[in-house]
């Protein structure tokens, strides 16, 4: 009668004389009468997720062998419950509040067979430590997330019968040595310690698994010999640990070994805006069918790629999901930026190539795929996870989780329809054909059409409230729930210790199976979150962006012409006052740092009403944004004898002879399309005004991507222009000034013959369309000067190329 919303006991269960089961978990009980302990037939009792606040205190003459009363509100246990279970075997009073135990005997001479003894997440001390030698027969200890601070060696010495131990997330410093008195010891669980010192486990000949990750450890004593059953050996996060070339050679043996590796850092110097930490844990017969994935940088520095897969009880699934997935996804996103559309084709994809071993095994899956709009490298990260089967993604944000996944299962009338339509066999406990109770899972092709891998797919924006998000197999989602879980690590520094935890909670919770989990941790910052679609407008940031301002060049032919930008939603004039004289000196000098004197108006023509983040600020009419880039005319050699190839680059500015390009940051299209302001080129005396967003006659004109420009084409350093919505590219290709007194020359622009587009392959056609349309308007254009002057008109001067 478990997961209902009873709140008090039925008398008919007290009086059931045969009763030898009894699951009461997941109801809202609080107390649990006396009466039931005595009943002789009872041998199980499972009331774990109540709110039992106490116990019976006088208990006599109990047979009950399991007694699960886990998830509760109780601060202490009865007095005399050790003393008087005689037949306790298994006691499991994780999550509670506990702060100490009761005795297991009053004299030297014990009659405790308690075999299994879960006490993880309570408030235990030292004190409570002495009281456990009253269990003999002891063979599982599991008293992790307490307050222990030490475990004296006296004591470990009395558990000689013990093979399994856990005791992390505690502040212990060092593991007893008496330990080597638990001959029959195979795991030793002790991360998130103070451990300072290398225990002697590695002296156990009966050791599989040690896991003394998340301490502070230094340096590992090692025997000549490992033992022979060692399987994991598990050191990572311990910073100080430094291992020599002998003992890692000597550990690479071990069939499962984790240390941490060298990290590159960030190239760029910019913080993180994600870090990671995963664990994996064996289940039954100690077999792994589970499997992680993580890749911070996926494709490039700005995307991150994370996994969980889960086979259930098969290992083959698993791996192959692991080591195939990500290359998948990586071909799809050339195919197609949509995300729904990418990660279904991913999954689609990995069905086909599962190959014979997806035929009849399946494995559940989820993909968390976190990348920047490739149009806009400084705007904002989008989170899309995509799952199959009971593998799951949940989302921390302003401390509350926000499920990003979806488990299809017959309780789903969309999918028990589905499946009804197809005719498939649904078995008692809710399986189809008796196999698999999820509805969409990886393999399992012999169910075809009833079963399909067509993932659950959901993208969110990430914003500075998104602190975490925890990527879980099906044992963990069993043992915890979504708001357990993130409560559980939302205090937790450092990713790896996180989902260690939420392993080692999971396991003293009751799962049995194989378990993994990752833990993400977010910094998504003010500057990197765009709030144009929620309307939102947070407050100016003068770090990220400087100040508008106008540019003017002096000297200009009228005849020379500005390329327009690639999506401008306004006009950007430049207008002039800069010598030759300060444009091959210096830089910064090219342009004003003083504000414009226009007041910022959101009534303004070109963005009527519309609220702009930080990241995309409303541009003006007449100003633009930039970065700290200007221009400069150079050559490879001046006639004064100084080569500019010595010169220090200038951030923003590219050059090839007279050639000129200068980046310009001009305004932000990631909101709804604006109408165009139509600004055409006009001469003037001190030089030409450049409209930012004049297109020319008869182009075609896309919103997305960039025909004209410097976009997708080479620079004259030898660099490739990115593609880029928020980023537009003024390019300036002008005739220098005139030869003045000071040894400097100019020369006109000369095409260049490393010039040339670089085109994506998706934007191929169109390109080749647009590139003719503006051949057959050239040639048009000069067929009406030929008529217009006649070629018997000769002219006065000829300029030279260089």
């Amino acid at each position: 009668i478990h997961r209902n919303h009873l709140e008090n006991l039925p008398e008919w269960v007290c009086d059931s004389r045969k009763l030898e089961v009894l699951d009461v978990g997941h109801n809202q009980i609080r107390e649990l009468p006396a009466r039931l302990f005595y009943n002789s037939s009872l041998r199980k009792l499972l009331a774990g997720h109540n709110m039992l606040g106490r116990l019976p205190d006088r208990l006599e003459r109990m047979q009950v062998e399991v007694l699960d009363v886990q998830h509760n509100q109780l601060l202490e246990l009865p007095s005399n419950l050790l003393l008087k279970a005689d037949s306790l075997r298994f006691l499991n009073a994780s999550a509670n509040k506990l702060e100490m135990l009761p005795p297991a005997t009053l004299s030297e001479e014990t009659h405790s067979i308690l075999q299994e003894l879960y006490l993880t997440n309570n408030n235990l001390t030292d004190k409570c430590v002495p009281l456990l030698t009253g269990h003999p027969h002891l063979k599982i200890l599991h008293m992790a997330y307490n307050r222990l601070q030490s475990f004296p060696a006296s004591k470990m010495a009395k558990l000689e019968e013990l093979e399994e131990i856990d005791i992390s997330g505690n502040k212990l410093k060092a593991i007893p040595t008496t330990i080597m008195n638990c001959r029959r010891m195979h795991t030793v669980i002790a991360h998130s310690n103070c451990i300072e010192v290398f225990p002697e486990v590695m002296q156990l000949s009966e050791i599989k698994c040690v896991d003394l990750s998340c301490n502070e450890l230094s340096e590992i004593t090692l025997p000549e010999n490992l033992p022979p059953k060692l399987q994991e050996l598990d050191l990572t996060g311990n910073a100080r640990l430094a291992l020599d070339h002998k003992t890692l050679e000597l550990l690479n043996n071990i069939r499962c070994f984790r240390i941490d590796q060298p990290s590159a850092g960030d190239a760029s110097g910019a913080p993180a805006v994600w870090s990671h930490g995963y664990t994996e844990a064996s289940g039954v017969k100690n077999k792994l069918c589970v499997a992680a994935l993580s890749a911070n940088n996926f494709c490039d520095n700005r995307e991150a790629l994370y996994g969980v897969f889960d086979g259930d009880r098969n290992v083959e699934v698993p791996y192959l999901l692991q080591c195939t997935m990500s290359d998948i996804l990586a071909e799809e996103l050339q195919k197609t930026k949509n995300e729904e559309e990418y990660m279904i084709n991913t999954f689609i994809v990995m069905q086909r190539k599962l190959g014979t071993a997806g035929q009849k095994l399946g494995g559940s899956a989820v993909l968390c795929h976190i990348k920047h709009d490739p149009m806009d490298p400084g705007g904002c990260f989008t989170l899309t996870s995509a799952n199959v089967g009971k593998c799951q993604t949940v989302l921390c944000r302003n401390g509350k989780p926000l499920p990003l996944s979806r488990c299809y299962v017959m309780s789903c009338e969309e999918e028990l329809k589905r499946i009804k339509q197809h005719k498939a066999i649904i078995t008692e406990d809710g399986k189809v054909n008796g196999v698999t109770d999820s509805t969409r899972i990886l393999g399992y092709t012999f169910l075809h059409p009833s079963v399909v891998p067509r993932p659950h797919v959901q993208s969110i924006t990430l914003t500075p409230q998104d602190e975490f998000f925890i990527l879980g197999s099906k044992g963990l989602w069993d043992s915890l729930s979504m708001d357990e879980a993130v409560e559980a690590v939302r205090n937790v520094p450092d990713a790896l210790a996180a989902a260690k935890k939420l392993c080692t909670l999971a396991q003293s919770y009751g799962c049995n199976d194989s378990i993994s989990a990752v833990v993400v941790q977010l910094n998504v910052t003010e500057d990197s979150f765009c709030c144009c679609e929620l309307n939102g407008v947070p407050p100016p940031s003068p770090g990220i962006f400087p100040q508008s301002v106008n540019v003017v060049i002096k000297d200009r032919p009228t005849d020379a012409l500005g390329m327009p930008s690639s999506s401008s939603g306004m006009a950007s004039e430049i207008s002039s006052e800069i010598s030759t004289s300060e444009m091959s000196s210096e830089v910064g000098s090219t342009a004003s740092d003083e504000p414009p004197q226009v007041a910022m108006n959101e009534n303004s023509p070109a963005y009527p009403g519309e609220q702009r983040c930080m990241l995309h600020p409303v541009c003006l009419s007449n100003s633009f944004q930039r970065q700290l880039s200007s221009a400069t005319f150079s050559s490879a050699f001046s006639d004064n004898g100084l080569d500019s190839d010595d010169e220090e680059p200038i951030e923003g500015v590219f050059t090839n002879g007279s050639r000129v390009e200068v980046e310009v940051d001009i305004h932000c299209s990631r909101a709804k399309e604006k109408q165009l302001l139509q600004v055409p080129v006009e001469a003037s005396d001190e030089g030409i005004v450049i409209s930012a967003n004049e297109d020319e006659p008869g182009l075609p004109r896309k919103a997305e991507y960039s025909a004209t420009g410097t976009i997708g084409r080479r620079r004259g350093n030898g660099s490739v222009a990115p593609q880029e919505r928020s980023h537009n590219l003024i390019e300036v290709a002008t005739d220098a000034p005139l030869r003045k007194t000071g040894g400097y020359f100019a020369a006109p622009a000369q095409p260049d013959p490393d010039d040339q587009f670089i085109i994506p392959p998706e934007l191929e056609e169109e390109v080749k369309e647009i590139m003719k349309q503006h051949q057959e308007q050239q040639q048009q254009q000069q067929q009406q000067q030929q008529r217009q002057y006649p070629m018997d008109h000769l002219a006065d001067y000829y300029d030279t190329p260089l």
